[in-house]
């Protein structure tokens, strides 16, 4: 009984920490952005580019493993904090599975989910399931998410088509070459829609 009684102590004592930054977050109210896929979806490379600063890009695993806070301007000088998450991998060892969703879990402070994926792999699709199936775990599910396909200048626009027929039901897909500036702007358009528009009738 003592045991339990200390372990729900610690427990509340976070969850209090946790709604206390979240108060001071919402006074600021600086929305919070977080970008997740598989590793080498090319998550790196868009944060650079969203916010033109360099995170270290690289195809190793966990290369962002900082999980460095970034932040972008939107119009009407509103603040946006995005950040990378670790990348997801198939067959996760069970010793770093651990770990691997301890990070995730701050997943649970984030007002949107950039869901990065890579269209131009052969397991497009796998991906795009295991992904879902890990927030689904977390009980993230819920949360606004906005699919987007990277690497479309791999691609044909046939196949631009089929994916976005295929996900026409899901979170709005956006299409994006993330080291090509130029591709970004329907995703900055969704962003802003997301966080500024949909959030404040989530609130009212």
């Amino acid at each position: 009984g003592e045991r339990i009684s200390f372990l729900s102590g610690k427990l509340k004592k976070i969850e209090r920490t946790r709604v206390t930054q979240r108060a001071k977050r919402k006074r600021h109210d600086v929305p919070v952005v977080s970008i997740i896929g598989y590793t080498n979806a090319g998550k790196s490379t868009l944060l650079n580019t969203l916010t033109q600063s360099a995170v270290y890009a690289d195809d190793r695993l966990f290369a962002t493993l900082d999980t460095s806070s970034k932040r972008i301007r939107f119009p009407q000088e509103r603040e946006v904090i995005i950040t990378d998450t670790v990348g997801f991998i198939r067959d996760l060892p069970p010793d770093l599975a651990g770990a691997f969703k301890s990070t995730l879990e701050e997943l649970e402070e984030a007002d949107l989910l950039l869901h990065v994926v890579d269209a131009s792999s052969m397991y497009t699709r796998q991906h795009i399931q295991s992904v879902i199936a890990v927030l689904k775990e977390l009980g993230l599910e819920e949360k606004p998410m906005i699919i987007v396909f990277n690497k479309i200048d791999l691609i044909s626009d046939e196949a631009i088509e089929l994916l976005r027929a295929e996900h026409a039901g899901h979170a709005k897909p956006v299409f994006i070459s993330a080291r090509d500036k130029q591709t970004l702007v329907s995703l900055l358009q969704e962003m802003n829609h997301e966080l500024f528009v949909a959030r404040s009738h989530y609130e009212s």
